[in-house]
């Protein structure tokens, strides 16, 4: 995240958005942690040894440190700084989707996502940089 002493560009919050979707990426999402459906609280049962816990090939997952999900946190509230289809185009160019298919998500020509990206950025930056001067000066 940026120092208190600087201004933030469009071009850092690119960057800050990438990292925090990243983040979110990382995160542990176990099996069996979303919404319950329609089934059975007891576990599976296990009908051969070659599938009891322990013998399936390990994975190994980088865990985001706290200071990584609180960053993430933070861009995350900054999306509400702008118009939700906005924000939408925004959080979808910071996961990496193609320009092609933000477009369809969006409704709109590439030039247009591309103006809606930018200004949507920039009006994110002109909002947290008046921030942090009125609370700097108070």
């Amino acid at each position: 995240m940026a120092s208190g002493k600087g201004l933030i560009t469009a071009s850092d919050l690119e960057d800050l958005f990438e990292e925090a979707a990243r983040t979110l990426r990382r995160l542990p999402n176990p099996r069996g942690s979303g919404p319950k459906g329609y089934g059975s609280s007891w576990p599976e049962y296990i009908h051969e040894a070659k599938d009891a816990y322990g013998y399936e090939a390990a994975q190994m997952r980088v865990i985001p440190s706290t200071a990584d999900i609180t960053n993430m946190d933070i861009c995350l509230d900054w999306l509400r700084l702008v118009k939700p289809e906005d924000a939408k185009i925004v959080w979808m160019r910071a996961e990496g989707h193609r320009w092609r298919h933000v477009c369809i998500q969006a409704g709109c020509v590439r030039q247009t996502a591309w103006r809606r990206w930018v200004a949507a950025l920039a009006t994110i930056a002109k909002k947290v940089n008046r921030k942090r001067y009125h609370d700097r000066e108070t």
